[in-house]
C-alpha cells in the first residue's frame, strides 16, 4: 500500500493534472472562505483561497522533487506548511475582555491548508469529502450550537452619564459580576451633566435576557448615574 503511495508520487503531473488539483484546492478555499465572509469572521473567501493553493502548490512541489531527484520524503514541505499555517491562525484570534473570538476562523484556515494539501497530492475524494464536512460543521452545526442550554448569549449596548467616571466604572464591574455578564469596549468621553459612558455588556449563558433586565434596572436606579440609554430600546431612561 505504501509502495504504491509512493510510486504515484514519484509520476511526474502534467500541467493539466497541475491545474486540476490547483481547481480543486481553490473551490475548497473559496467555499469555505465565503462562509467565513458571510459571517463577518476576521480571514475571509480571499485569505481562504490563498491558503489553500499555497498548500496545493507546496504539496505538487514537494511531489516534483522527488520525480526529479529519486528521493527525498514529500511530506516533510507539507508538514511544515501545516506548522506555518498554525501562526497565520493565531493571528484571527482576539480577545474582547473575558471571550475569545476568532477560534474557529483559525481552525478554518488550518483546515483549509490541510485539504489543500491533499487536492495537491492528487487526492481529490479526500479534499472534496474533507470540505462537505468542514462546511456542515461551519454552518448547520452553529445553528444546532445556538440552541444547546447554556449557549444562548445577548449583547447590548449602552450610554450612561455620570459624574465621576471611577465610581461609575466600579459600579458597573459589580453590576456585571452580579449578573455574570462581561462589559466590553468602554469609552468615557466629556459632556454637559460630567461624562459619558459608552459600552457594551455581553450576558452568556441561560436567562440572559433577564439578567440584561435586571443589569439595567439596576444601573438606572443607581444614585451614581444620572441617565442611561440603551442602544437599540432607547425608549427607557433615568433622568435626575
Amino acid at each position: 500500500m505504501i509502495s504504491n503511495i509512493l510510486q504515484s508520487f514519484r509520476m511526474e503531473p502534467g500541467i493539466w493534472e497541475i491545474c486540476l488539483r490547483l481547481l480543486c484546492a481553490m473551490v475548497v478555499g473559496m467555499v469555505i472562505g465565503t462562509e467565513r465572509e458571510y459571517t463577518n469572521r476576521p480571514a475571509g473567501m480571499r485569505t481562504h483561497i490563498l491558503v489553500a493553493l499555497g498548500a496545493c502548490v507546496v504539496s505538487i512541489t514537494g511531489q516534483m522533487l522527488l520525480h526529479q531527484y529519486g528521493s527525498g520524503d514529500p511530506a516533510r514541505l507539507s508538514a511544515q506548511v501545516i506548522t506555518g499555517v498554525g501562526f497565520l491562525g493565531a493571528g484571527t484570534i482576539m480577545r474582547e475582555g473575558a471571550t475569545v473570538k476568532g477560534l474557529t476562523t483559525a481552525a478554518s484556515v488550518w483546515t483549509v491548508a490541510c485539504l489543500g494539501i491533499a487536492a495537491g497530492y492528487g487526492f481529490y475524494a479526500i479534499a472534496l469529502a474533507g470540505l462537505v464536512f468542514a462546511f456542515i460543521t461551519l454552518t448547520i452545526l452553529e445553528l444546532l450550537q445556538h440552541h444547546l442550554p447554556g449557549r444562548t448569549h445577548t449583547n447590548e449596548e449602552y450610554a450612561l452619564e455620570c459624574e465621576d467616571v471611577t465610581v461609575a466604572l466600579t459600579l458597573l464591574n459589580e453590576q456585571a459580576q452580579a449578573q455574570r455578564a462581561y462589559i466590553l469596549h468602554t469609552l468615557a468621553e466629556k459632556c454637559a451633566m460630567g461624562y459619558q459612558l459608552t459600552f457594551q455588556a455581553e450576558f452568556p449563558g441561560a436567562g440572559s435576557k433577564r439578567r440584561r433586565d435586571q443589569f439595567f434596572t439596576a444601573l438606572a436606579a443607581a444614585p451614581e448615574v444620572r441617565a442611561i440609554r440603551r442602544g437599540v430600546e432607547g425608549a427607557r431612561q433615568k433622568t435626575r
